[in-house]
């Protein structure tokens, strides 16, 4: 049996002390160790930000890539061993901000990954700006005299997109964050949990005790339809996308993957891609 040590390694995470990050990696760690996953099954790709560095210090493969294309290179991961769980993970800016559109194209092809969002409504890596998910209002260095832009609500935008699997976390909540991240995972299809993880460092407002009292935890609501897409668009509307829990599934669709014609079950990695020199001389006198 895998346990959390398992895909615990020697690299000491260097975010602030406090930093809502922490148990986002430690709930990752959880999930697949209660999924009985193994290092070398698991590949963790992530972006730019303080979020970017997760990818480091979890013991799987890993792949810190570029500001908002954690996404497209995860699904060529998944496309070359579709046998490997894998994740990306990512910051608000890096994922709603430059990397939206890779986020939206993710969605509609719904490919089998998992996107784990850390959203703290500012840029923390670069000292303290405002992100797509900073309120209207929001003071930040580059708005000193509030936001004057609205807020991008994740979890509207991806029920609009067409999602199959959507819940949101707060890092405070590590057995609800576990037990969504571990859905997600076991979803056939592309799944997204978005995070509240507070910086500690930057952001004075989306605090901790702010989240306490505004979130709205949708596990305490017993007649709450989550394969019920009109209804969840309603809740995140009227909830104004803090609601945290699962929002919504779908199971009937099928995975990006399992649509292509010949791609075969066995990973690409696996086969033997040689051509036989045969076919090759014979492709040759096409063009002599």
């Amino acid at each position: 049996m895998a346990t959390v040590k398992d895909f615990r390694n020697d690299v000491r995470p260097n975010w602030c002390p406090g930093c809502g990050d922490f148990s986002v990696q430690a709930s990752i760690q959880r999930a697949l160790a209660a999924m009985d996953k193994q290092p070398h099954e698991v590949a963790v790709i992530s972006g730019i930000g303080c979020s970017g560095r997760i990818s480091g210090y979890i013991n799987s493969y890993g792949f810190h890539g570029v500001h908002g294309r954690s996404l497209p290179t995860a699904q060529g991961v998944k496309l070359a061993n579709r046998n490997l769980t894998v994740l990306a993970a990512g910051g608000d800016g890096d994922g709603f901000g430059i990397g939206l559109n890779h986020f939206m194209h993710a969605v509609r092809r719904n490919m089998d990954i998992t996107y784990v969002v850390m959203d703290n409504q500012i840029y923390g890596l670069t000292k303290g700006q405002h992100s797509p998910t900073s309120a209207h209002g929001f003071k930040a260095k580059t708005t000193p005299a509030g936001n004057i832009e609205n807020a991008l609500v994740p979890t509207q935008i991806a029920l609009a997109a067409g999602i199959t699997y959507l819940a949101q976390g707060f890092s405070s909540d590590v057995n609800q964050l576990v037990r969504l991240i571990q859905q997600g995972i076991e979803h056939k299809g592309f799944s997204l949990i978005n995070v509240f993880s507070p910086c500690v460092t930057y952001n004075k407002i989306n605090t901790y005790d702010w989240y306490k009292e505004n979130v709205f935890n949708l596990d305490q609501v017993p007649d709450y339809d989550p394969t019920d897409r009109a209804a969840a668009m309603n809740m995140v509307i009227e909830k104004h996308g803090l609601a945290t829990g699962l929002i919504y599934r779908d199971d009937t669709r099928v995975a990006y993957e399992d649509q292509i014609p010949g791609f075969k079950e066995e990973s690409i990695v696996s086969q033997d891609l040689g051509l036989d020199p045969a076919v090759f001389a014979a492709a040759l006198k096409e063009y002599a």
